[in-house]
């Protein structure tokens, strides 16, 4: 039931999204470094590796920088459309395709790079493994403006990710795969749409009274508590 759903929405989605990402692409193919699609390398179903799809929002050469790619959109890597897309959430629609493809399911942990997934605790590993990666899921409600979360904390990013943002989402990743479900996928899938229109909402927590608590008080970091 779950795959069929994957199905049928993403091929309903691409379809809407069309007026859009017709004009998305002959922007992107005359700007930035004039390329439509950004490929990476991400961690799927049962740890096998798969190629997730985006818009390109930003330049090549931030895969290689020290922080391991932690982009912030005021980075001047990232390009002035790429910021809009980012922003909205538009470089995700691609991600479509590799729900379309069996990749990735439209509810899942978000897919991460080999470098992120070893940076988690074993059992969370083993926790994200156990299912396919999602468009949309619990992790990315929470963290749903990491980028602006980071740069408007008073720890450095990489302290800020390591020590705040890594342990609750392993947490929050964790609680889902224990209480997967067609019902708890078609409230998530809601929640998003919510967020989407009104992105301060917090439903999650009436929803699902069990999450794991954020480790500590978000006022303190002005981090923990939101979203990826």
């Amino acid at each position: 039931m779950k795959r069929a759903l994957d199905i049928l929405v993403s091929m309903v989605l691409l379809g809407l999204s069309l007026p859009l990402t017709i004009p998305i692409c002959i922007i992107l193919k005359f700007t930035g470094e004039k390329r439509i699609f950004f490929r990476q390398e991400r961690i799927g179903l049962g740890g096998k590796p798969f190629q997730l799809l985006k818009f390109t929002t930003m330049m090549d050469s931030v895969a290689n920088r020290p922080d391991g790619g932690l982009v912030l959109d005021t980075d001047p890597e990232v390009f002035w459309f790429g910021r809009i897309l980012r922003k909205t959430k538009l470089n995700e629609v691609p991600q479509l395709l590799n729900v379309l493809r069996g990749d990735m399911s439209l509810v899942g942990p978000r897919p991460l790079t080999m470098k992120s997934f070893w940076r988690y605790k074993p059992e969370v590993q083993e926790a994200i493994s156990r299912v396919r990666p999602g468009l949309t899921g619990i992790g990315s409600i929470v963290f749903r403006d990491e980028a602006g979360l980071i740069a408007r904390s008073n720890l450095d990013r990489n302290r800020c990710y390591e020590e705040i943002i890594l342990p609750y989402k392993g947490a929050l990743e964790q609680w889902y795969t224990k209480n997967a479900s067609l019902l708890t996928d078609l409230q998530l899938l809601a929640i998003t749409a919510c967020v989407v229109l009104f992105p301060n909402v917090r439903l999650h927590e009436r929803v699902f009274p069990s999450l794991p608590k954020p480790p500590v008080s978000p006022a303190d970091t002005q981090v923990a508590g939101e979203k990826d």
